[in-house]
Parts: structure tokens; C-alpha cells; sequence
């Protein structure tokens, strides 16, 4: 039996979980990678994860909440999360047409990503 192409990869540098998307993922794929990469985040105590979509060339609005799901997920256990990689086409479109990124964090590049990841987080605002 052959396994067929790697649809994504997550590696661990340091402190950072770097998940890349190689492919198109349906919905099925889409939310076994997010329970993937939280799992990943508790398992290797993560601080930060860098999710790199260039491979993309469309982004619909379920793969872009599933973003969106991942990033809350991640805070919630104690991970920031930057978006990467997206495709001039792919932000013109989910521009366009209004998609909610809700508070998404995005950078150009790994290179970005990782600078982002190394700047201290605002503390966080006290409760009433």
C-alpha cells in the first residue's frame, strides 16, 4: 500500500510549530489538519505557529474560518499564530468578497512570520 502526496507538514523549530499547506485541502482535510496542528501545539508546548499557505492559489471562506478556528484554538492554549504566503489573487479575492479574517494576523513570508513571532505579545487586557 502507497501513501499518496503529503497535503501538509508541520515541523517544530524551537518554539514554533511551522505548518505548510502543499495543496488544495477539501473540508475533510481542512479539519483534520486543525486538529492536527492543535493537538501539535499542546504536544510540543508551542508559543508561536507560522501556518504558510503560498502553495495556495484560492482560499475559500470555510478554509479561511478554518484559519480562523486554528488561530483562536492556538491562543486559547497559549500559541500566537501568524498567516503566511497569500497569493495577491487569494487576498484581492477574499477582499473582495468580504470574507471575515477577524483578527487573523497575516505577514509576506516565513521571514516575516518569524519576525512577528519574536517580537514580545501586548499583555494581555485586564478584565472588568
Amino acid at each position: 500500500m502507497t501513501s499518496g502526496p503529503r497535503l501538509f507538514s508541520v515541523l517544530k523549530q524551537g518554539s514554533t510549530l511551522i505548518a505548510s499547506v502543499h495543496t488544495a485541502l477539501d473540508d475533510s482535510q481542512l479539519e483534520r489538519f486543525r486538529a492536527d496542528l492543535v493537538d501539535r501545539i499542546g504536544r510540543d508546548r508551542a508559543r508561536g505557529v507560522i501556518i504558510d499557505v503560498a502553495a495556495l492559489d484560492v482560499l475559500d471562506s470555510f478554509a479561511t474560518r478554518m484559519l480562523r478556528d486554528i488561530a483562536d484554538m492556538a491562543r486559547l492554549r497559549g500559541a500566537r499564530t501568524v498567516i503566511v504566503g497569500i497569493q495577491p489573487d487569494v487576498a484581492f479575492v477574499i477582499v473582495r468578497l468580504g470574507m471575515d479574517t477577524g483578527s487573523l494576523v497575516t505577514a509576506l513570508d516565513l521571514e516575516e512570520g518569524l519576525e512577528y513571532l519574536a517580537t514580545p505579545a501586548a499583555p494581555p487586557a485586564p478584565r472588568r
